[in-house]
């Protein structure tokens, strides 16, 4: 499955796609079974994240503030430039913010590894990159929406997102890392658990699409609306971030990390800030999920394209 994990992520989608078509009325029960889903997903992936490793990394600063800049100061200005001309409607508007605004912590990994991407160097970020987009998405929705976001926003979400999805599996990782340096017990339960990578991710996915899928309804030409945003945000991406790749004169394989991180996006982790919005919004999460399947389509390409457009000359500069 790890050497076949691109096919494995499109056809769970499919899988979802057809699901939801078929089965609508599961729809409900699998919305259910996302948080608890995605918690294990984060889980495993914060278990390759070793505590010691974490505090190391922290002294890559060179990176880390490239992966910072990309992604809070960077991505921010692209998605103002492509905010003005977003439909109208509240909903879609809130939804694109929502995915594009916060970087994806975990398939981003896989991706990235393929075109010859520092993923190590990615997963010890992902902490930070996800407490940083807790903290900042409340100040950006408010930039970009104004006072009315108090009408439609509500704390509890985003403090109960940031608890189930990131403390918890965070601080169940670390547990599970100093059983493991301690019992030989232990470090199979890691070893076992850290196979699970592809199959959670694939499990994810086709239940975030399958629960998803039956809400389109008359929403369709709404969501179908915001695809080509999510294509140019893509084109536009790859370039930034190899930008701030050279600004910051990064290796190759750190400078095709930060391609990555700056064009993909954390939508399945905001999903349950979307579903939590009232019913009137209920579309934003169909926003959400569609940015999903074109950026999963979108990192195929990548994969072939980002070793190009960041050639292994140009890692002659420092690491």
């Amino acid at each position: 499955m790890d050497e076949h994990q691109v096919a494995v992520y499109l056809a769970a989608m499919a899988l979802g796609g057809l699901l939801g078509w078929l089965a609508p009325g599961a729809g409900p029960g699998l919305e259910h079974a996302i948080n608890p889903v995605l918690g294990a997903l984060l889980f495993v992936t914060f278990l390759q994240v070793p505590a010691a490793e974490l505090l190391r990394s922290l002294r890559d600063t060179r990176f880390l503030t490239a992966a910072l800049t990309v992604n809070f100061a960077v991505v921010p200005l692209v998605v103002a430039a492509l905010f003005a001309f977003l439909p109208d409607d509240r909903a879609v508007r809130i939804g694109v913010l929502l995915v594009l605004l916060c970087p994806c912590v975990d398939y981003v990994i896989v991706f990235s590894g393929l075109a010859g991407g520092s993923n190590r160097r990615l997963l010890a970020a992902t902490p930070l990159l996800l407490v940083a987009q807790m903290l900042l998405l409340p100040v950006f929705l408010y930039l970009f929406m104004g006072p009315e976001l108090a009408d439609i926003v509500e704390v509890g979400p985003f403090l109960r997102a940031f608890l189930t999805l990131i403390v918890v599996p965070l601080a169940l990782a670390w547990l599970l890392q100093a059983w493991a340096a301690r019992r030989p017990a232990g470090q199979r339960v890691a070893d076992a658990a850290t196979t699970t990578m592809v199959p959670l991710m694939a499990a994810t996915l086709l239940t975030v699409v399958a629960s998803q899928v039956p809400k389109l309804g008359d929403s369709l030409g709404d969501v179908a609306g915001v695809i080509p945003f999510y294509v140019l945000f893509l084109v536009v991406m790859a370039f930034a971030g190899k930008a701030v790749a050279r600004l910051f004169r990064l290796g190759t394989g750190a400078s095709r990390a930060i391609v990555f991180t700056g064009a993909t996006r954390n939508s399945l982790v905001v999903l349950p800030l979307a579903l939590a919005l009232p019913d009137a919004f209920a579309v934003a999460a169909a926003v959400v999920v569609t940015q999903t399947l074109v950026e999963v389509l979108g990192m195929v390409a990548y994969v072939r394209l980002v070793p190009r457009l960041v050639p292994a000359r140009e890692g002659a500069v420092p690491r």
